[in-house]
């Protein structure tokens, strides 16, 4: 149907939530083709978009008919065994995912629904806990707060992988009337209440390496999300000293204290950052809603140094590597995961190790399905992107803050017993193996408009590859046509195809171009080696301002 078709059904439909009758009925004529132009789809995360009425809005409809397709799909393979079922602090999260529980129930399929926030981590070890068929996790992970989704998980705990995602895109495509859409509520939906916190929690605590004193002082926020009911009273049962920032604690649909809901964003430190201050704490640890995500602040030479996703990726990885190495805990054999946009350090730190390296694209789906595939022949040591997740444990099987806190809190009272910081490490790390630095640059092009520039700018670079006047282009990758190119002869690349290239140049430099698949943006990701990190910043500045200049005549 055309989006006028679209919109003609919800407007007769005589039973329409009222909320969403009452959105619908304010509607000028560009909302409505921006609502019902097309359906959501499945992207990196899942199922993701703006709260409202509509076939491209989040809404009980949308969230039904997603769960009726994955119902579909897994009734048609006959994988019956249950779906956990989680979310975050959203507005309605709570009720869509009482919503996905009752689709299930109306078609046989028993759920764990938690009665209460989780994180998305704890989601995806519930499946394997429970030994279920799937999870879904209601959550916009960072997005912001109009921003609510649906992360659909496979038997393995991990995201589904976009073979399983166009077979349940298939049959959510089928279904034509989402107001036909049947529900129930029955014995099939169990609850899932606060005591399998510890189970979680006593199953990640095996991660830990130095149980030293603790003199660390940690400042912690969840950003309103589901890290508050978990993390601070496990940091301080393992006996760190923990201060939590009380304001961003509430549990709060509209983020009412803090300008940003990613810990990506430097606003998302404001406040933190100056109640630190004020107790003179060592460390920041910001998770983002649904706490898969970790971002943090370390206090060093007398201020807060923000740390990227890679460096703390990287911090992680070495102390990992290393003390592991030194109680002999480190399997010859294992296996560390990362992604084509995450630094390059992580594949040279592993190596030094002699680890072997599997890079995937971006999205913890991959690196889950991998971890999944070499399970009973590579130990699973590490896995990390850029985009500020990392995941230590397989038990579960996605990105986990929870156990990234965990930790991180170890490392900095480990340094901090040595009169370090994690600043100092990780500059010893630039040291060892040279000052390696990325950056992502993204640009927001929303609605019809900015999905046209989007594909439009993809296909100029296709066909128009960078040139960096000081560097020779090695080679590149178009993931879409899965071919790679070096010194101009064509292989085939081994991975799921997808609209992403990535142009490598000489002196571990690149650039990759990715449309997201949860946002309206198309990211831009920079990375390089230089002597210093100043002149590694300066760099990609300068590289930056190349492609932009190239961007805006498109």
């Amino acid at each position: 149907m055309n989006y006028k078709e679209n919109y003609n059904l919800w407007k007769n439909y005589k039973d329409l939530d009222q909320s969403l009758k009452q959105e619908l009925d304010t509607l000028d004529e560009k909302q409505i083709e921006e609502a019902f132009y097309q359906d959501l789809t499945f992207g990196t995360g899942g199922l993701r978009g703006i709260m409202g009425v509509g076939t491209n809005r989040v809404n009980i409809y949308t969230i039904r008919k997603a769960t009726l397709g994955f119902a579909r799909y897994l009734l048609k393979h006959n994988l019956t065994d249950g779906i956990a079922i989680s979310y975050d602090n959203r507005k309605d999260s709570k009720r869509f995912a009482e919503e996905a529980a009752k689709v299930l129930a109306a078609n046989h399929i028993k759920s764990y629904l938690f009665n209460a926030l989780r994180p998305t981590p704890m989601l995806s070890f519930a499946v394997r806990y429970f030994k279920a068929s799937g999870g879904i996790m209601i959550t916009a992970s960072h997005n912001p707060k109009q921003y609510n989704g649906y992360k659909a998980y496979d038997q393995t705990g991990a995201q589904v992988n976009p073979k399983t995602a166009d077979l349940i895109i298939e049959e959510i495509n089928s279904i034509k009337n989402p107001f036909e859409i049947k529900t129930a509520d029955n014995d099939l939906i169990q609850k899932v209440d606060e005591t399998f916190d510890d189970i979680y929690l006593n199953a990640i605590k095996d991660i830990k390496i130095n149980d030293e004193v603790k003199k660390v002082k940690i400042v912690y926020s969840p950003l309103h999300g589901t890290g508050g009911p978990i993390i601070p009273q496990f940091l301080m049962d393992q006996g760190y000293e923990v201060h939590p920032y009380t304001p961003q604690m509430i549990v709060d649909p509209n983020f009412s204290n803090t300008k940003s809901s990613n810990p990506e964003d430097h606003e998302a430190y404001e406040n933190t950052i100056a109640f630190a201050k004020d107790i003179d704490a060592d460390i920041v640890m910001v998770t983002d809603p649904d706490a898969d995500r970790l971002g943090i602040a370390v206090k060093h030479d007398g201020t807060y140094e923000l740390i990227t996703g890679n460096q703390t990726a990287s911090v992680e990885l070495y102390y990992l590597l290393s003390q592991r190495m030194k109680y002999n805990l480190l399997p010859p054999n294992g296996h560390v995961y990362t992604t084509n946009v995450t630094t390059k350090l992580i594949e040279v730190i592993a190596r030094s190790f002699e680890l072997d390296v599997i890079t995937t694209l971006t999205g913890f789906k991959f690196i889950g399905e991998k971890a999944e595939m070499y399970q009973d022949t590579n130990p699973y040591i590490f896995g990390c992107e850029e985009s500020y997740g990392s995941l230590i444990s397989d038990v579960v099987r996605d990105k986990d803050a929870v156990q990234a806190v965990y930790m991180l809190a170890e490392i900095a009272n480990h340094l901090k017993l040595q009169g370090k910081t994690i600043m100092d490490y990780l500059n010893e790390i630039y040291e060892t193996y040279g000052a390696y630095y990325e950056y992502t640059h993204a640009i927001s092009l929303k609605g019809i408009e900015g999905s046209k520039k989007i594909q439009e700018i993809m296909s100029f670079f296709r066909e128009n590859p960078p040139k960096l006047e000081d560097k020779h282009l090695l080679g590149y990758d178009d993931v879409l046509k899965s071919i790679r190119v070096e010194d101009g002869i064509k292989s085939h690349l081994d991975l799921p195809k997808s609209n992403v290239l990535k142009y490598i140049f000489e002196d571990d430099t690149w650039i990759v171009f990715r449309p997201s698949g949860t946002e309206p943006k198309i990211k831009i990701y920079y990375g390089t080696k230089q002597k210093t990190l100043e002149e590694a910043k300066a760099y990609l500045q300068t590289i930056d301002k190349q492609i932009m200049k190239i961007i805006d005549e498109i």
